[in-house]
């Protein structure tokens, strides 16, 4: 019975630290994502999202999937630093929805000479050989 309690708490240790090194691989994601707006680099932005037909971007005109229309649609509603602005997020979690997939809410806000803009996200991460990337993303 010792040796079994042992061995399940050598296994949460584990756990924890691995769950605990996936949130910072998250976040550090969306850290960068941040920088590379602020900076008017949607092409590096896009370096968090997963470069396949399969990623899904939900936003107010619905469902749109793959990373080039995603990234066409990020140049067409931002055409420039002016509508861009200034990016911020707000996490609210990072939960595991398993060992490969991470389920994150934050919120978003612009500060621009235009006009700021502000909303809400959810993100669905998935672990890939190159690291951590966002399959699925609704904004509003």
């Amino acid at each position: 019975m010792k040796k079994l309690i042992a061995l399940v708490s050598i296994l949460l240790v584990q756990v924890s630290y691995s769950q605990n090194n996936d949130v910072k691989a998250i976040q550090a994601i969306l850290d960068n994502q941040t920088k590379a707006w602020n900076k008017g680099d949607l092409e590096s932005f896009m370096v968090g999202y997963l470069q396949s037909d399969s990623l899904v971007f939900i936003g107010k005109a619905g469902p749109k999937y793959g990373y080039d229309n995603t990234l066409a649609n990020y140049k067409k509603s931002y055409p420039d630093t002016s509508h861009m602005g200034k990016l911020h997020f707000d996490i609210v979690s990072i939960k595991p929805l398993n060992t490969d997939h991470y389920f994150v809410i934050g919120k978003w806000h612009l500060t621009r000479t235009v006009g700021d803009l502000n909303g809400v996200f959810t993100l669905i991460f998935r672990k890939t050989k190159v690291g951590w990337k966002i399959i699925a993303d609704h904004s509003s």
